[in-house]
């Protein structure tokens, strides 16, 4: 496990959420290529299978932002990368960036870090009460028709819009990044020709789209700062196993995520 501890005031933070990426989609499509760009972050053991806290968006981003990331596959009790304090709390320690806030974005705000979201599937759309509920946890947040599910090119809005919000941003002001992609989402046929139907070949299919969009992202963010980045899924999705679609549900293809953390070095000269 990382010290984030150490690295409060020192690192930009960048989390992404893949949203609804099974694990064995992100294996396979690590296995075939698809994923040159993670596949340059990730150890040479690939993806780790985390379990989710949640079985669809709005309820594992909520356990997220307080601080309960996918948890260890593995029986026991593992330590979390943030915290907020409570009584009783049996899953931090001395590496744990622990804050006295109601969540880990009004945390890192506490401590000098713009706190900034990107969003993607619906509860990030700001379009409802509901849809602003997760976005208002941030100082700043941009959501546009062209970031959600229904657009081909989504992925490469969203950065867009991150490359052109951090030109307005000192690269002394420590930051901490949260985009949801949007595209790894139903329907996932839009990115396989003459796909009318969701499968794992369609959602292999979007992350190797949103792969090929990132490399942008990472050159900005390691020219600002050293980087503590998280990338994980929210959740998987099903595609008829067992005649199960969907997420929201409690099968083994919606629990099990892919989750990967790393620290990256910064590159080129600050402005």
């Amino acid at each position: 496990m990382i010290n984030a501890r150490t690295c409060l005031g020192t690192h930009d933070i960048l989390f992404i959420t893949l949203d609804s990426l099974r694990y064995d989609v992100a294996v396979t499509a690590l296995q075939n290529g698809l994923t040159p760009h993670l596949e340059s972050l990730l150890p040479k053991t690939g993806w780790e299978k985390r379990h989710t806290p949640g079985n669809f968006t709005y309820a594992a981003h909520q356990a997220f932002f307080a601080g309960f990331l996918p948890t260890p596959i593995e029986p026991g009790r593992h330590p979390r990368l943030f915290g907020v304090e409570f009584p009783g709390s049996e899953t931090t320690t001395e590496e744990t960036c622990l804050f006295q806030a109601p969540n880990i974005v009004a945390g890192f705000a506490q401590h000098n870090y713009h706190t900034l979201c990107i969003g993607g599937v619906g509860f990030f759309n700001q379009q409802s009460p509901l849809g602003n509920t997760l976005p208002d946890l941030f100082q700043e947040s941009h959501w546009h028709e062209t970031f959600s599910v229904t657009n081909r090119f989504s992925t490469k809005h969203q950065i867009d819009c991150i490359l052109d919000t951090l030109q307005q941003q000192s690269s002394e002001q420590r930051l901490f990044l949260f985009l949801n992609i949007s595209a790894t989402h139903q329907p996932s046929c839009i990115f396989t020709e003459d796909a009318t139907e969701d499968s794992t070949e369609t959602q292999a299919a979007a992350l190797a789209y949103a792969d090929s969009q990132l490399p942008p992202l990472f050159a900005a963010m390691q020219k600002r700062a050293p980087l503590l980045c998280i990338i994980c899924s929210d959740h998987g999705t099903a595609f008829g196993e067992e005649g199960y679609w969907g997420h929201r549900i409690s099968h083994p293809v919606v629990w099990e995520v892919p989750y990967l953390e790393c620290l990256l070095p910064q590159r080129g000269d600050r402005k």
